[in-house]
């Protein structure tokens, strides 16, 4: 087994336990997640089609379709006990939200029409090895002008701090933004601060 599958295999076993409460804890940390929506919709008008990479319980997938009221939707998580509580909630909107099981580790357009925006919200700081991979292959999916955005967590000065993070999964050593800004031309790059400095995190859009 590779350290790509060991790591998904991990991030599974992980949310088969969180996904119990995860919407009802993770908005005391996840900051920015509605803020990206809003940023966005000022930089696209009408994308016809979405793609949400880690789209957990769907929560973005909802604020999305109420956001861009004619795109098709893609949300892709490869936890299925995610997309168990994901389904749920979009079943107002189930024939314009589509959902996928699996890892990002291939284009999903594969010829189809691609995305013209791509969303990732708090995932790439949790895929150690390979964020840079999924970064990379967003290329593949994206239209010719489309847009990437990205909320994550950047960076923490605080090791026993980092330390607890990398527990639960997350590496915050400012290496999601150094590759967003390797590969995209920003249109939006701000850094937020999480309970007044313990950690900083990155909204970036970029096409």
């Amino acid at each position: 087994m590779s350290d790509a599958d060991r790591n998904a295999s991990s991030l599974r076993g992980y949310y088969r336990w969180h996904a119990t409460f995860y919407d009802a804890t993770r908005w005391a940390f996840l900051f920015g997640r509605r803020s990206l929506i809003t940023t966005v919709a000022e930089q696209i008008k009408s994308p016809r089609s979405i793609l949400e990479i880690g789209c957990g319980t769907g929560k973005n997938l909802i604020a999305l379709a109420q956001a861009f009221p004619g795109a098709r939707i893609t949300g892709l998580d490869l936890s299925s006990d995610m997309l168990d509580r994901a389904r749920a909630k979009i079943a107002p909107h189930a024939g314009r939200i589509e959902l996928l099981h699996r890892a990002y580790d291939g284009p999903v357009t594969d010829g189809e029409e691609k995305f013209d925006l791509i969303v990732i919200s708090y995932a790439l700081s949790m895929i150690n090895p390979g964020f840079d991979d999924v970064i990379r292959l967003c290329r593949d999916d994206l239209s010719e002008g489309g847009i990437v955005a990205v909320v994550d967590f950047h960076e923490t000065r605080w090791t026993w701090f980092r330390k607890w993070m990398g527990v639960n999964h997350v590496r915050m050593e400012g290496q999601v933004l150094a590759q967003l800004d390797a590969g995209y031309k920003a249109v939006v790059r701000r850094i937020g601060r999480g309970y007044g400095g313990l950690w900083r995190y990155v909204m970036f859009v970029g096409r």
